[in-house]
């Protein structure tokens, strides 16, 4: 039933394995969408669940197939705990991202693992889910998903930046919305800061202190996608292949590889945001949280970064793919052809009912 008021629970695990997001939103179509995030909660993943993530892109099918069903099982578990903690009823449903296992377009698959109709059943609520597989199917990227969310709910803002395991940005060109990956920013950052024994680089303390190598950061910049044109995305597999192998090369010291990439990352927003002069530039994601970072691309460019409160920051994915899930159940489009790729825009997503 199409109505004027949703209440839904946005779900989101990002490449960065920072943990699950899970956000109960409220929203309101009157002219235009409004929304409030009434409570937020990030799971940080226990140690054996890192290490299974970490390793899926090596798996065998049957061994995906496997762990699809684990995962969809733990993360039925942690919606069920963040719905008893919060005493939350009434929801008109879950909306779930699941967790990347596979992205390659290119090839016509991409999966994300904890989108079996089971979790329905395992929660006891009707669950939206798997958005990414039916663009593929339509000859689009599968990603990025999130600037419809972008366009709908923060139209005052000329461009929509997000710093999670990738930056990826979207924005209105010719009242037709765009977006694309810019580059990796946390799956490396986190990557090469584990080796000193941490999870991140608290504000880029650690990169702050690094040197700056010239050679690494323009065989950085020299790498094909970034010549690439729009639609395009990025996955775990692109970075194995063309960075970490990359930065290894040089066999330099961490601090320096960070101070050297946090400039790369820089460089490349700013290549892009750029291309509008004196614009505002809301910026998202946990990336926000990295004071160096911040402060190298405000060196770069005249366009004013603006970072929201810090409920938006952290959980904008989950308050989009909730979103996503509306437009779903109200059988409206949520993934655009001209972010994507795809033949057509399109409402996308899978439905589960609960079953009474």
């Amino acid at each position: 039933m199409i109505k004027d008021n949703y209440t839904v629970i946005g779900v989101m695990s990002g490449t960065s394995l920072d943990g699950i997001d899970l956000a109960l939103i409220s929203f309101k179509k009157t002219t235009n969408w409004s929304f409030k995030i009434e409570k937020a909660q990030t799971i940080a993943y226990p140690k054996t669940w890192l290490n299974k993530l970490k390793n899926l892109i090596n798996l065998s099918a049957s061994e995906l197939n496997q762990i699809d069903a684990e995962y969809t099982a733990f993360l039925a578990a942690v919606i069920n705990k963040f719905i008893k903690t919060n005493n939350i009823s009434n929801i008109d449903a879950v909306c779930s991202h699941g967790h990347t296992a596979l992205h390659r377009p290119e090839l016509g698959y991409t999966l994300q693992i904890g989108n079996l109709s089971q979790l329905s059943d395992l929660i006891q609520q009707t669950v939206v889910c798997d958005f990414r597989i039916q663009d593929v199917e339509l000859g689009g990227q599968g990603a990025p998903l999130v600037p419809i969310g972008d366009q709908l709910l923060f139209p005052e803002f000329n461009w929509c930046l997000n710093l999670g395991g990738f930056a990826n940005i979207s924005s209105e060109e010719n009242n037709c919305r765009i977006a694309f990956d810019i580059c990796p920013v946390n799956i490396v950052l986190n990557k090469y800061v584990g080796v000193l024994g941490f999870d991140f680089d608290d504000k880029g303390i650690l990169a702050r202190k690094g040197n700056y190598h010239d050679q690494l950061f323009n065989s950085l910049n020299h790498l094909a996608f970034y010549n690439q044109k729009a639609p395009k995305s990025l996955g775990l597999e692109w970075v194995k292949t063309n960075i970490f192998p990359l930065i290894d090369s040089f066999n330099l010291p961490i601090k320096d590889v960070l101070h050297t990439f946090v400039k790369h990352i820089a460089f490349q927003i700013a290549k892009v945001i750029n291309q509008k002069q004196n614009t505002l530039v809301l910026a998202t994601g946990g990336g926000v949280f990295n004071d160096f970072l911040i402060e190298e691309l405000t060196k770069l460019t005249s366009n004013q970064i603006i970072i929201p409160s810090k409920n938006i920051i952290e959980f904008k994915e989950a308050l989009i793919f909730g979103f996503l899930g509306v437009l779903r159940l109200r059988g409206e489009n949520n993934c655009l052809k001209s972010v994507t790729g795809a033949f057509k825009d399109h409402s996308s997503g899978k439905i589960y009912r609960l079953k009474i």
